[in-house]
């Protein structure tokens, strides 16, 4: 190896430590970047701007190691094949994992809920407590962590109670057939009236709905604020219950009459 072929060796290497200190300098610096536009961006989430924010730092990265390997006369083109080759493997190999890291992405970018909103998801209700990209961490309302894959989140109906801006309460009271229904709708209704967690605006209705086996059924519907929904509804059953045994106006149980029809026996029949 003779002198020019070591300062051309010498050369490139210098060249390559230059080549990686600026793609590491520009690496840094574009993550940052990036992050902070989508941090500014009110639609995309949090963890989904860090996400970003990465990928973009080693997509930098990567296209800075091509360059030093294409310095060295490597051939950058079967290098790439082979990444994307490798790639595919790697995919199809962990497709399951790969779906719910695109459901979490479409979750963080979409956002149908956010950390600490009450939700129920394919019939799991509970508090959201934690988002990211392969499951998303639930804690029912009995205190129980609940860890959910997001493909399966995302491939499920979202209720979103918390982003509702009123609940609707619906409360069926059965009273006696015997009992005055006009007396009865106007105790449920002066309860109503009393309660002030609930609103005006729907009106309140109580109404006549049916008749049962047992009882003549009254629907009490009334709307209320979201955070109100849980505590107004277990104090409006207690109050009507209150209010109906106050005017004396009864809340039968199920009960079925039973007549007994006496059949006469053949002569016959009788002496055996």
């Amino acid at each position: 190896m003779n002198g020019e072929q070591l300062i051309d060796i010498g050369l490139n290497v210098l060249a390559a430590i230059a080549i990686l200190a600026v793609g590491w300098i520009v690496a840094g610096w574009v993550g940052r970047l990036v992050r902070t536009a989508t941090e500014r961006d009110p639609r995309i989430d949090v963890t989904l701007a860090t996400v970003v924010a990465r990928v973009a730092r080693w997509a930098v990265l990567v296209f800075t190691v091509i360059a030093v390997l294409d310095r060295f006369g490597v051939q950058t083109t079967s290098l790439v094949a082979l990444l994307g080759a490798a790639g595919l493997a790697i995919g199809l190999a962990l497709q399951g994992a790969l779906s719910n890291v695109a459901a979490g992405v479409m979750i963080l970018g979409l956002r149908p809920f956010r950390i600490g909103d009450a939700v129920d998801i394919g019939g799991t209700v509970g508090a959201v407590e934690d988002v990211g990209l392969v499951a998303t961490k639930l804690r029912t309302f009995d205190g129980v962590p609940v860890f959910m894959p997001n493909s399966r989140i995302w491939g499920n109906e979202i209720k979103n109670f918390s982003r509702a801006d009123r609940r609707r309460i619906d409360l069926t009271v059965g009273v006696g057939y015997g009992d005055d229904l006009d007396a009865a709708i106007a105790a449920l209704t002066a309860v109503v009236v009393a309660e002030p967690r609930i609103l005006t605006e729907p009106e309140p209705l109580v109404k006549v709905t049916g008749l049962g086996d047992s009882a003549v059924d009254l629907l009490v519907r009334v709307w209320t604020m979201p955070a109100d929904y849980l505590a107004t509804q277990m104090d409006l059953t207690k109050a009507v219950k209150q209010r109906l045994d106050a005017e004396g106006i009864s809340i039968p149980f199920p009960q079925r009459d039973v007549h007994y029809v006496p059949v006469e026996l053949p002569a016959e029949a009788a002496s055996n």
